[in-house]
């Protein structure tokens, strides 16, 4: 089993960095792999609602900022844990461009899979960036997983994250609880549980004909 973690820091090992290499040591000692995937410094463009990823099997936009890549590595992954800092009240813009285009042209390497939001703040916005990143969770049918606590860490520096001896526990507590539902996951597919069917028809419903 694989869990694949993504700093949406643009600055690299920082705080956001510093919580997931938490959880990811939880994750390993419960013996799941983990690869921790950065987004790093290029400008990352947002989604236009092109389209055209419907007949590329890819965003046509990807190839040069590590969205494709990602869903690559998301299609052999069986869990993900997203982290991001906090700007503004919301998770950082780069971040959110980031994950709008994996999920809009790659949703199906996610779907099913267990997801957990991560965010790192130095004080406040914590609650509302967590809310961003759980909505993709929820769009795309994948069983969130929790922790004791809300899944944020509080500093200004990786020192300061680290002084923060709750918030890591909190990210132990998620790695644990994401190695759980792991395992239950794979022992219901050793039985012959499978994931829902999708009803054959998907209703779209515009509000203003």
């Amino acid at each position: 089993m694989k869990v694949l973690l993504l700093n949406g820091s643009p600055r690299g090992e920082m705080c956001t960095y510093t919580a997931l290499t938490e959880a990811a040591g939880a994750l390993q000692a419960c013996g799941v792999e983990t690869e921790i995937f950065s987004i790093g410094k290029k400008p990352i463009a947002g989604c236009i609602g092109c389209g055209a990823c419907r007949n590329a099997g890819k965003c046509v936009f990807g190839d040069n900022d590590g969205v494709n890549a990602f869903v690559e590595k998301a299609r052999q992954a069986d869990g993900f844990i997203f982290g991001a800092p906090v700007h503004y009240a919301s998770i950082a813009g780069a971040a959110s461009a980031f994950l709008d285009r994996c999920f809009y042209s790659g949703a199906g390497a996610f779907a099913f899979k267990p997801g957990a939001a991560v965010v790192s703040c130095r004080r406040a916005g914590s609650t509302a960036a967590l809310d961003q990143l759980n909505k993709y969770f929820t769009i795309n049918q994948m069983p969130v997983v929790s922790s004791r606590y809300w899944n944020m860490v509080h500093g200004n520096t990786p020192d300061q994250v680290r002084q923060d001896l709750e918030g890591l526990q909190v990210m132990r507590y998620l790695g644990r609880n994401m190695a759980w539902l792991l395992q239950c996951i794979e022992l219901g597919r050793q039985n012959g549980l499978t994931p829902p069917a999708p009803e054959e028809q998907r209703l779209a419903t515009n509000f203003i004909r």
